[in-house]
């Protein structure tokens, strides 16, 4: 059976998607998810990660997604299905093939997620970890397994969106982000919630 095919045929079968929010640590992830609750769509969040300096507007996290690893229960899922959960993309490979995801895969500069990654780290007091260099290495792993793993894995249907053009182009991304979830969100609403202000740590900035 083709891809196309397997899609087609899980579609029919285990109906409304859960849609999955993506991309590595501090890719704009939260942007996403406060797009998509401002649009109408019901987020998934257990609210225990508090909105803070690095963001303001709130984490959109739920700590089940943190056991997905290891916690053999993952029946919560079926109430996720028709709406959105932030997974980061390290943990789209525990996702498991009963569900169909419409993934909206965020992708950042590199550079930039390493600088405000080492901010929030200073600014919490934590130690900074890896080399960037080595950091570098480690996110290019990722992605690059994250990708594969998208393209090749029937239960996954994703549209890839770049933090800076949504930061840019709000009202052009929302459309396109509306239209891969059916088209039923409030585009102005979700172009709305992207507040450019919160755009650190741009690529060539010294801050």
């Amino acid at each position: 059976m083709s891809l196309d095919l397997m899609k087609t045929y899980r579609r029919v079968r285990y109906g409304d998607p859960v849609v999955v929010v993506s991309g590595l640590p501090r890719s704009g992830t939260s942007m996403l998810m406060k797009m998509l609750e401002a649009g109408g769509m019901a987020v998934v969040s257990d609210g225990q990660r508090a909105a803070d300096d690095d963001n303001p507007r709130g984490y959109f996290e739920d700590e089940r997604v943190k056991d997905l690893a290891r916690s053999p229960d993952k029946a919560w899922l079926r109430d996720a299905r028709g709406k959105a959960v932030k997974v980061i993309s390290y943990l789209l490979k525990e996702l498991p093939p009963g569900h169909n995801y419409k993934v909206v895969f965020v992708r950042r500069e590199l550079g930039e997620v390493l600088a405000s990654q080492a901010k929030m780290l200073t600014r919490r007091g934590e130690a900074a970890g890896p080399s960037d260099g080595r950091m570098r290495e480690l996110f290019e792993s990722d992605l690059w397994k994250a990708g594969y793993l998208l393209k090749h894995r029937p239960w996954f249907e994703t549209l890839e969106v770049r933090y800076a053009e949504v930061v840019a182009r709000p009202g052009e991304e929302a459309r396109r982000i509306a239209a891969f979830l059916g088209g039923a969100l409030d585009v102005a609403a979700m172009a709305a919630a992207v507040d450019a202000s919160l755009y650190r740590n741009r690529a060539g900035s010294a801050g």
